[in-house]
């Protein structure tokens, strides 16, 4: 049996996701997300043991952040047979990403006020 150094989500990094969840993100994206920003670039399998999701559950997560242009991929062939392996790295700064979750916090916020607004005027 062989020993593997994979690193694994924390405390604090289980708070971070938590709160990426509290804003609307599926739990998969934030603890992908969240295990990205710690790395500088991961192999699809490394994902899995560290952010203790199953392989179907990172496909899902990699194929959301790739739509919203957020990570890069690239494959990297193995020793000898078999399919090269995926390797990922955040592609937008964790900056970025908080401001784009905040703005969409403050439209939906914005609008659940609008319908309020209009059903006061309703009620007249």
């Amino acid at each position: 049996m062989k020993s593997l150094s994979v690193k694994v989500l924390d405390q604090a990094d289980e708070e971070f996701a938590d709160t990426l969840m509290a804003l609307g993100l599926k739990r998969n994206v934030a603890k992908v997300l969240t295990y990205l920003k710690n790395v500088e670039e991961v192999t699809s399998r490394d994902l899995e043991m560290g952010s203790d999701l199953r392989q179907p559950e990172v496909s899902i997560a990699m194929r959301e952040l790739k739509e919203m242009d957020w990570i890069s991929e690239r494959e990297e062939k193995k020793s000898g047979k078999g399919r090269p392996f995926k390797i990922y790295k955040l592609k937008t700064d964790m900056a970025t990403i908080i401001s784009h979750l905040e703005t969409q916090k403050k439209k939906e916020s914005q609008e659940m006020m609008e319908s309020i607004k209009r059903l006061k005027e309703l009620t007249r």
